[in-house]
């Protein structure tokens, strides 16, 4: 790999997103180390479920702002990732099993909770595994930090007992959100009750700042008073982002664009306990091909294990660069073209100044590193359509059309190719086999396919694509498509002869396909064995 250095100046130019946020970031330290001793950026994570798209979004678009920061200044950076793992368990998940177990649980915290799968220590502690696994699957760099390690380590307790201070105006800085009867017993503190071990969502009685406790109601009906330090309350979710941001002098995090109104009034709070709140700002959530929001229980959209089935995490990372506060669509024909438009952009990296390089967001996944690995003579469309083509179950049958047109290229010599290869094989049974619908030609799609395997048997072995395809534009012109009919020339000749209505440029699919084994493909649609077959 080669380190990309990008001069300051030119950091400070750039008016990509991320190095817009990276300023925002730069400026609420004033241009200085904090007195941490780190520039802070955060991500949350609610344990009661498994890491998911939305997770590895949040953290890869602050890493490519941590990255951004990182050219802009030599300040010391962390990135931690916050489980929120203290949080009652609200229900029991669908998708774990021994579920029946989990039902005495309730109100529990999600530490106290088992771990229903009988590996961890609780169930907070299997799900902050998996996430911890997950990320260090994309060699994200961050530190995982629990909640109940915080609140009960005494890390929080200063926040704690200032929040308690400032109880009344933390507490009408929520209200306004909530309704009537919520708004009556609305406290900031969720005592956890030394009877049940639940996390209880009650008014308070008392609020003594001076003793630096609470009295409330536990549920057998007695007065009880805790102290908020040492782990015996927890805060409501928006009190609680507030504690976070304040006790560990967040600098910069961003959320989901329903977060707005949570993160304004957690800001809030922030100044209300005397600090600042973070730079960040709200991306947009992901839509189904129906322009849906994407929801769990609907189950639309792309979950993050069917992206990676079908392509690598870089043009998921890719993918989430694009237009964070633009809302996209989350659905599977967008992959092959996010691979390829990846790839394009990673293969332009090492030939680019630094003034190009900040504008490629291949340097933002990749941190300004040049991974040697990355390199794939064929683009992904054209994986999809060879193995279209060809019937392709396995990566071998592809591999032995890719090394007549790459004799020196092999699994081991390719890594990123290879990848590519075992994705394509898989997107194409999965989606491309099931919709294959061929069609007899007509009488000019007929004589020109006629014409252009002519023309193919005329050339030499060894042509090139931009000849081949020279002769397949050709064929179309002398047999009656004129400029503004070449497309429909082209459809005609994907939906004949492999079944689909698009593909890529016909003459590089021919170079890697092999001139004799396209001759022998349009023969075989012109003599009806493929609209037969369908």
């Amino acid at each position: 790999m080669t380190q990309s250095n990008i001069p300051s100046d030119i950091a400070a130019q750039c008016r990509s997103w991320a190095f817009e946020e990276a300023k925002k970031a730069l400026a609420r330290t004033g241009g200085k180390v904090p007195g941490k001793g780190y520039v802070l950026f955060e991500t949350g994570y609610g344990p009661s479920g498994l890491p998911h798209i939305g997770t590895f979004g949040e953290v890869a678009r602050t890493t490519m702002v941590m990255n951004a920061f990182r050219a802009l200044t030599d300040m010391p950076t962390k990135m931690f990732c916050f489980s929120d793992d203290m949080d009652g368990l609200r229900k029991v998940p669908t998708n774990v099993p021994n579920g029946e177990m989990l039902e005495q649980y309730i109100g529990q915290p999600l530490t106290k909770v088992p771990d229903p799968f009988g590996t961890h220590e609780s169930f907070a502690h299997h799900n902050n595994a998996r996430l911890c696994e997950f990320l260090d699957s994309f060699g994200f760099d961050y530190e995982f930090l629990s909640s109940t390690e915080c609140y009960t380590s005494g890390r929080f307790d200063e926040a704690l007992l200032k929040m308690l201070s400032c109880f009344e105006e933390v507490r009408q800085a929520v209200l306004p959100i909530l309704g009537e009867e919520r708004a009556a017993t609305y406290s900031p503190f969720l005592p956890i009750s030394p009877k049940t071990g639940k996390v209880l969502q009650v008014p308070m009685k008392e609020v003594r700042a001076d003793d630096g406790t609470i009295v409330f109601e536990d549920e057998d009906g007695t007065l009880t008073e805790l102290p908020v330090t040492g782990g015996h309350v927890k805060c409501q979710w928006r009190p609680d982002w507030a504690l976070r941001w304040y006790a560990l002098d967040v600098d910069y995090e961003m959320a989901g664009e329903d977060l707005i109104s949570s993160a304004d009034i957690a800001g809030k709070i922030t100044e209300i306990l005397g600090g600042k709140k973070p730079a960040g700002f709200h991306y947009k959530l992901f839509l189904d091909e129906h322009n849906q929001k994407i929801s769990k229980s609907k189950g639309n959209g792309l979950s993050i294990e069917e992206w990676l089935r079908y392509a690598p995490h870089e043009s998921l990372a890719y993918y989430m660069y694009l237009r964070p506060t633009s809302g996209k669509k989350l659905y599977f024909d967008i992959i092959p073209k996010a691979v390829d438009e990846y790839i394009t952009y990673i293969q332009k990296m090492p030939e680019q100044g630094p003034e190009d390089q900040v504008q490629n967001p291949a340097w933002y996944i990749h941190g300004g590193v040049l991974p040697s690995s990355q390199h794939t003579p064929i683009s992904f469309a054209l994986l999809l359509n060879l193995a279209s083509a060809a019937n392709a179950h396995d990566a071998d049958v592809m591999w032995g059309f890719i090394q007549s047109y790459v004799p020196d290229a092999t699994p081991e010599n390719a890594p990123f190719l290879a990848r590519l290869v075992d994705y394509a094989v898989r997107y194409y049974e999965d989606f491309v086999l099931p919709s294959k619908s061929y069609r007899a030609p007509d009488d000019r799609e007929r004589a020109a396919l006629e014409d252009l395997a002519k023309r193919l048997e005329a050339l030499p072995a060894d042509a090139d694509g931009e000849t081949i395809q020279t002769e397949v534009f050709s064929a179309g012109k002398e047999n009656g498509y004129d400029k503004k009919e070449l497309r429909s020339w082209f459809q005609a000749i994907y939906e004949v002869l492999i079944g689909q209505s698009q593909g890529p440029r016909f003459g590089s699919f021919i170079e890697l396909y092999g001139m004799q084994e396209t001759i022998s493909l349009i023969h075989d649609a012109l003599d009806g064995k493929f609209s037969k077959a369908a």
